[in-house]
């Protein structure tokens, strides 16, 4: 019994990790809202990671970016940053497991669709212009992709009026309470 106690336990320590790292992806926040755009480099001075920063900080690749509705993941000497915001290393982990990538000394650069699904992957230098072409280039229907709509709150149910009383007139505030003697 011991040896069969001290196996689980062991399978549980291990596969454990594994299970919980499926759902906690900071892409899932996304999914149906935008389309994730994921750049992993090994330091800040990547010259891909510049030229692709240059050309995203125009008016041409800021108008062209929000416009096609995306956000921008980075991963840079692993510091993780979604919009220019930090993310924790949980999440900066879970945003690389996520990606199922190999290993690799380039630059790679993700597209995400908004179905969640990569749309394009590619290591080293890219042009902004072949991000927006693809992006151009999906199918309709992962264009209008638009998230669940939350299901509609209940309404209150209208509360019975008792005996004697009008309805919609509200009762008396409680007096305040009397401070204690010392």
């Amino acid at each position: 019994m011991l040896i069969r106690s001290l196996t689980f336990a062991t399978l549980l320590a291990i596969a454990g990790p594994l299970f919980a790292a499926d759902g906690d992806s900071p892409l899932l926040a996304d999914a149906g809202r935008s389309r994730p755009l994921v750049v992993i480099a090994p330091s800040t001075v990547d010259p891909t990671w510049v030229s692709l920063k240059k050309a995203l900080d125009e008016p041409a690749g800021k108008q062209g970016f929000s416009e096609r509705n995306m956000v921008l993941y980075t991963v840079l000497n692993t510091i993780g940053q979604r919009d220019g915001k930090d993310l924790d290393p949980q999440s900066t982990m879970a945003l690389i497991r996520s990606l199922k990538l190999g290993a690799g000394a380039q630059t790679k650069i993700i597209l995400v669709g908004k179905d969640g699904e990569k749309k394009l992957e590619h290591s080293g230098a890219i042009e902004l212009k072949d991000l927006f072409d693809a992006v151009d280039k999906l199918p309709a229907a992962e264009k209008e992709a638009t998230p669940p709509a939350p299901p509609p709150a209940p309404e209150p149910a209208p509360a019975k009026d008792a005996k004697g009383t009008k309805p919609g007139k509200a009762a008396k505030p409680a007096p305040p309470p009397k401070p204690l003697d010392d």
